[in-house]
């Protein structure tokens, strides 16, 4: 199995989502994060003055997929939340050992 978290702007949350569901992937788990990368922040004016702004919201989706499907989810969440500017995002993908359902115990497999 792996564990894909794909750090993405919020307007292409649902997008991603509807991406996944295509793919009949059963669920992922979404967190508001903030933080930068080449995009750096921007400059903003709040009652005339200037300030940094250089953590900037994006959102974390996470979805732990079976081996045989991961290259496909990646390119789906590549797909669909890629605008071409700076600032769309990165994925990561980590092996994940083994998973456990809390309400009955059972391991995935």
């Amino acid at each position: 199995m792996k564990l894909i978290k794909a750090i993405v702007r919020p307007s292409k949350v649902d997008d991603v989502r509807e991406a996944l569901e295509k793919l009949q992937v059963p669920g992922m788990t979404v967190t508001e994060v903030r933080g930068h990368g080449r995009q750096k922040g921007h400059t903003a004016v709040y009652r005339g003055k200037e300030y940094n702004v250089s953590l900037l919201p994006k959102v974390e989706i996470e979805v732990v997929v079976p081996d045989q499907i991961a290259d496909e989810v990646i390119k789906a969440v590549i797909g669909a939340a890629r605008t071409g500017e700076i600032g769309d995002g990165r994925v990561f993908v980590v092996p994940v050992g083994a998973g456990f359902n809390i309400r009955t115990g059972e391991q995935d497999v």
